[in-house]
């Protein structure tokens, strides 16, 4: 058995003629790691929950692709059934991707909601966006994020041995062409179509939390630990990007 890379390398791909601009990977590097991270911190999620959050995390690296480097996007799709967050963050230039869901004290909404935002240095203020999503996969919720949000067409695509595919329009796209695709096509795309590989991004599923970021979010308790503690000399502090469990002691705290 060959052994797993460490990143999963994303193509951003000019298709030619089309002017369409196609997005690409393989993710089974990122999944490793994520199996890794829930092992390590004992979490587990029903199946379909699981699967939702990968596309989510496949969705938003093949979006980071298709954006310039420095920016860093956070999604949350706050669902009514199942009642969840499914949350993922990641960027270009930290080369990672991560996420987790949220199951208790989840707001119901009225409707299925998903939250954007967006920061980079560029920005004076983060960009936020918020829309309404059908249904619960979320490589259409991204086709409709594009239509919404990005004001352009896009089709998204899952396909054999975890790889995803992204393709949005460009200036004086072939829409006829980016309408008819379907999962043959995709498959066939290289020999069918003249395409140009314009360049790799390289992501990997990595939080960067650790204790030592953790507590100082918990300075607010230092001066009545009763309330953080209770009868208790230490709690599990979860990160709130990835779920990963952190034990806390008095001590720390002071």
């Amino acid at each position: 058995m060959e052994p797993v890379a460490e990143y999963s390398t994303i193509e951003s791909v000019f298709v030619r003629e089309r002017n369409a601009l196609l997005l690409r990977g393989q993710f089974t590097p990122i999944y490793t790691d994520y199996y890794l991270h829930l092992m390590q911190h004992s979490i587990r999620h029903c199946e379909e929950l699981d699967q939702m959050l990968k596309d989510q995390l496949a969705m938003a690296v093949l979006h980071l692709v298709a954006r310039p480097w420095a920016e860093t996007v956070a999604w949350t799709a706050n669902l009514r059934a199942p009642r969840i967050n499914l949350f993922v963050t990641g960027g270009s230039t930290q080369e990672s991707i991560t996420g987790r869901i949220f199951t208790e004290d989840v707001r119901e909404p009225d409707r299925n909601l998903f939250y954007a935002q967006t920061t980079a240095p560029s920005l004076s203020e983060p960009r936020n966006s918020t829309m309404e999503i059908v249904g619960k996969d979320p490589v259409k919720w991204i086709e409709q994020y594009y239509a919404q949000s990005e004001q352009r067409p896009a089709r998204a695509f899952r396909l054999a041995d975890e790889n995803f595919a992204l393709i949005a329009a460009q200036p004086d796209c072939d829409m006829d062409w980016l309408e008819s695709l379907d999962l043959d096509m995709m498959k066939s795309i290289d020999e069918k179509e003249q395409i140009k590989l314009l360049e790799t991004r390289k992501f990997r599923f990595n939080c960067g939390c650790t204790l030592e970021r953790i507590l100082p979010a918990l300075g607010g308790w230092k001066d009545r630990p009763g309330d953080l503690f209770g009868e208790a000399d230490q709690i599990s502090i979860q990160c709130p990007r990835c779920g990963a469990s952190y034990m806390v002691t008095r001590d720390m705290l002071e």
